[in-house]
Parts: structure tokens; sequence; C-alpha cells
């Protein structure tokens, strides 16, 4: 049964929504809201908490601001969540939701971490992944409805994504009929530094990527994952053949990528280590330099395409292995260092047990993460390390992510 209830939002969760409590205890999360907003919402009561329907803001909060984009509130757009709040404000909420995790689920108290930010909040992302719907033969394409996640509307802009990529968006939007046949697609197109690629998601068959290369001048490669390859993509139409127009991971955001960067290696430079591993390694923008200058480095990757990228910049004395961390890490351990940069998934017990199994253990983690909530987990799963810094960087403003870098060492006893 719902009920009315008013409450102060006092902190932006994890996720984007202003969490805020009743006078009975009741605690809501209410999307689109903000800390020091006072707002009557609509619930379904819960035993600990509520997530709020329909909600009205009585008193608003200072750090509100007008949102930029017209998609946000015009169409409910999920892709962002704080573009209400003011900049600092967004910082400030995910410095709380870095330490939040940390206190609640890893146990360790930590102190509020600074947020390192670029000098553009808008404008940044080179990479844009939309949903394509078929209904009566026509497609929508765009983004989901944040309070309707099954919804699906047409996308004009993005205020958050560099014009090059829309652009190329709106040349693949011409030309829909090369697509596989399917009436659900997901599809992504990045920057890369001779063009852009495209990775389509979906379809059983797809027999028109070539033609859909050469209609996108733009294009450098197309990527497809069928509905069968269990994720496994698979390049399928490319300009100038041999050339590792890879689609394996990058940020998308490449001034705060640099910052951060540079905060890891000025983080591994302070340990002088001998031996590093660096695990989800990618194309080696961060083992090389390490490699350079002196240490001996093992670059674990799964993704074979980025793996041979990385191979090809090692010095000698250095080597890439593509394999998946799980199973390389063991074999590659001791080390004096290791880098830890997973997917949003965080570690696998695996690999937390053979950093803590590891005779001697590295000295040092460095732990870059783009979930706050697994990487406090797994700080939790390695009992033999302090923290020593924890620093964010705001690589997604207007939305709820962050990346954090948080520097781990071995205790001694």
């Amino acid at each position: 049964m719902s009920e009315i209830v008013e409450f102060d939002v006092h902190a932006i969760a994890a996720g984007g929504d202003g969490v805020g409590r009743t006078d009975d205890g009741l605690v809501v999360f209410a999307a689109r809201t903000a800390p020091g907003d006072h707002v009557r919402a609509t619930v379904e009561r819960g035993k600990r908490f509520a997530h709020a329907g329909r909600v009205a803001v009585l008193r608003p909060s200072g750090d509100r601001v007008t949102p930029v984009c017209p998609h946000y509130e015009g169409d409910g757009c999920g892709g962002c969540q704080l573009q209400h709040l003011s900049d600092d404000a967004q910082r400030r909420a995910k410095a709380g939701i870095i330490r939040d995790a940390f206190e609640r689920i890893a146990k360790r108290r930590v102190d509020l971490p600074p947020v390192v930010h670029g000098q553009s909040a808008w404008r940044y992302r080179t990479k844009l992944t939309l949903a394509l719907r078929r209904a009566a033969g026509v497609w929508t394409v765009g983004l989901h409805r944040y309070d309707r996640a099954d919804e699906v509307f047409p996308l004009d802009d993005c205020f958050i994504t560099d014009r090059r990529v829309l652009d190329v968006w709106r040349a693949v939007r011409e030309r829909m009929d090369l697509l596989p046949d399917a009436d659900a697609l997901r599809a992504s197109v990045r920057l890369l530094g001779d063009g852009a690629a495209l990775v389509v998601e979906g379809g059983h068959a797809w027999t028109r990527a070539r033609e859909l290369l050469d209609a996108v001048s733009a294009l450098a490669a197309i990527w497809w994952i069928p509905d069968s390859a269990r994720g496994r993509r698979r390049l399928v139409a490319e300009r100038g053949a041999g050339q590792e127009h890879g689609a394996s991971f990058a940020q998308v955001n490449a001034e705060v990528a640099e910052l951060m960067r540079s905060h890891v290696l000025s983080l591994v430079r302070a340990h002088a280590p001998q031996r590093v591993i660096d695990a989800y390694a990618g194309a080696g923008d961060t083992a090389e330099p390490i490699a350079r200058a002196g240490a001996a480095v093992v670059a674990i990757e799964w993704d074979r395409s980025a793996s041979r990228v990385c191979a090809a910049r090692l010095p000698s004395g250095s080597r890439a292995v593509a394999d998946t961390v799980e199973r390389a890490l063991p074999g590659a351990l001791p080390a004096d260092l290791v880098l830890l940069n997973p997917p949003r998934a965080g570690l696998s017990a695996q690999v937390t047990r053979a950093l803590e199994a590891s005779s001697p253990r590295p000295a040092a983690l460095i732990y870059v993460s783009c979930d706050p909530a697994t990487l406090a987990r797994d700080v939790a799963r390695l009992p033999s390390y302090r923290v020593a810094s924890l620093i964010g960087f705001d690589m997604f403003p207007q939305t709820a992510h962050i990346e954090t870098v948080c520097a781990l060492q071995l205790e001694t006893p």
C-alpha cells in the first residue's frame, strides 16, 4: 500500500538517488533529488527502506542547477543521474559514495577522499552506446528512461558526448538497413586515432557489415557480438587489413584518464619496484612506461588483440600474457607490486586469494576501480593490506559513476 511521506535528502547514494530518512526512521531513495532538498514523495513502505515514486521538491537545495540537456528532464534520460547538481556538489557526492562504500562494506575507516576533475564537464565522452529497437519496421535509436528502463526514447543529442561521435552515429542511423536483422540491438561508437570503431551486439546473421563500412566513411572498423557468441566479439569489417583497430577497453574521458594514469605511475615510482604485474593491462598504456623505467613487467590481458599491441610495446625483460588474470596471476607471482584494473565486477575471489597466498606477498597493490562497492568488497578480502591512499577521479561528470585509485600497503608484522 502506497503512502505519502516528507523528508530531507542528506546524501547521494551509489547509483545517483538522493537518500533521506523520515521521522519514523524509514530510509527513502529518491531519484533526481539533491542533498538539502526537502521533498514529499509517494512510497511503498518496505521493512528497512523504500524507493520513492512521484517526488515533489517542497524546498530546493542550494546545490541545485538547471540541467543543460533537454533530454534529462524532457525524456527522463537515464544516461545521466546528476545533471541537476552543481559540479562541486557532484564531486562531494562522489567522494561520499567512496567513503560510504569503504566504511559500510570494507569496514575500513577512511577520510573523505579528494576528487580530481578535468577542465570540462561536457562533451568529454569519446564513446557512446545506444539501444536500438525496431517496431513495425521503424527504428528507435536512443537511451533508456531512468524511471521506465524498458522504454527507449530517440536521442537527438548527448551533451556529455564528443560531437565527432554523434556525427558518426548520425551517419550510421542513415543506413540502419545494413545492420543485423533483429528487432533489438545494442551498439557503440568509439573514437580511434584513425577514425571510429562500431561495435554491434545482437542478431544471428550479418552479411552487410562491409557495405556499412563503405557507407560510413568515418568508420575504421566494425566489430560484432552475435547473440550466440557469449560476449565474444569478432572483427567483421575494417579499413587497412592487419591494423590493430581493437575494440578492447579504453577510457572515454581522455583528459581525466591521463591524470589518473599519471597518478598511478607516480605511486609505482614511489615504490621503485623491480618486478611488477600489470593485471588487466589492456594495450599496455601503463605497463610500457613502467617497463621502460627499468622494472620487469608481466602484463596480463585476456583480449588477444590488445595483448598483441602490448607485447609489441614492451622492451626486453618484460612480457605480455594473453590470458585471464585468474589463470595467469598465480604463475606470475611473486612480485614487488601488482596493478589491478578490473572491470566493474571487480576481482574474483581467486585473484584476492592468490594475492594473499603469494610468498612473499607483494609489498604494494594499486587498485584502479570503476565501482566503489566492488573495490570495497575486494579490499575486505585483502586483510594483509592497509589503505595507504585513496583518491577519486571524476571520469564521468553528470553521472553517478566515479573512478577510484586505492593504494594498498602490506602490513608489517
